[in-house]
């Protein structure tokens, strides 16, 4: 039995791209299509595209067994003041 994937419906332009996750300082390349407008410098000298990540496996509790609070956007806050009124 021979599996083959339908044509045309995958997207073409993989490359390599660095991910790198700012909460611990954590970066790899892999294969992706995502776009970016960044670029860095790898370990071995080449220039890749760059996805910046606010948390990945290196970070996530699931992962690391360690239970950390992310907060990058300041949605907390937002959600406070938003319903402040409504605070008795």
């Amino acid at each position: 039995m021979v599996i083959t994937m339908r044509k045309e419906i995958h997207p073409n332009n993989y490359r390599l791209v660095v991910f790198k996750d700012f909460s611990v300082n954590e970066s790899f390349l892999t294969r992706s299509c995502s776009p970016s407008k960044e670029t860095i410098v790898w370990e071995d000298g080449k220039e890749y595209p760059l996805i910046k990540l606010e948390i990945s496996s290196k970070s996530h509790p699931f992962f690391t067994g360690k239970m950390k609070f992310v907060d990058s956007a300041g949605r907390i806050d937002k959600f406070n003041k938003k319903f402040a009124k409504f605070k008795k």
